[in-house]
């Protein structure tokens, strides 16, 4: 018979507390802070571990956290999305200008080709003002290599800073994406 009181007491003493459970958290959506297990449990006067283990105090904290979360995801994938579209933006141009650079370089190269070619068929038949003038074109183009290679070298740098940024943008996204689908990790 002791027995059965011993259990009925503390059958007693679970809804009670499961019944505070539900009361802070309709007090933390009253006062419209933010949701969590440690909340839930400091306001109703119990463990964590009760929360946890207590199925239907499982399911209200979680109900409440995936209402109360649901809002803050809205308003965090609007802001990731937005940042993230930046950075994209930001590195499609940036292999656009390294694409551009790659090409004028190419062009540059050829041209110097073609005109290293002229030089050598026609050395004989030029006079030393034409060979004087082909060595100061060669000396100028040589110049905007150089000057073309340093820029490619600078965008080269802005594309890997850029996909860098973004890969800490993907992974900030994933680890609050985490931590929305997890909350309880995050206490």
């Amino acid at each position: 018979m002791s027995t059965e009181a011993a259990l009925a007491a503390r059958r007693h003493a679970t809804e009670a507390a499961v019944k505070r459970v539900h009361d802070a958290i309709a007090r933390l959506h009253r006062e419209k802070a933010q949701v969590s297990v440690a909340a839930v449990a400091r306001r109703a006067g119990v463990s964590r571990t009760f929360v946890y283990d207590k199925p239907d105090a499982r399911a209200a904290v979680a109900t409440a956290i995936t209402a109360a979360g649901e809002r803050r995801v809205q308003l965090l994938a609007a802001h990731d999305d937005a940042q993230q579209a930046s950075w994209r933006e930001r590195a499609l141009n940036t292999e656009d200008g390294l694409k551009a650079a790659h090409a004028e370089i190419l062009a540059q190269r050829t041209r110097i080709g073609e005109l290293l070619g002229q030089v050598r068929d026609l050395e004989a038949e030029w006079t030393q003002d034409a060979i004087q003038r082909i060595t100061t074109e060669n000396t100028t183009l040589k110049q905007r290599v150089r000057q073309l290679t340093a820029d490619n070298r600078t965008l080269d740098e802005r594309l890997k800073a850029a996909r860098s940024n973004l890969r800490f943008q993907d992974r900030r996204v994933a680890d609050l994406e985490a931590r929305i689908a997890d909350p309880g990790s995050a206490t």
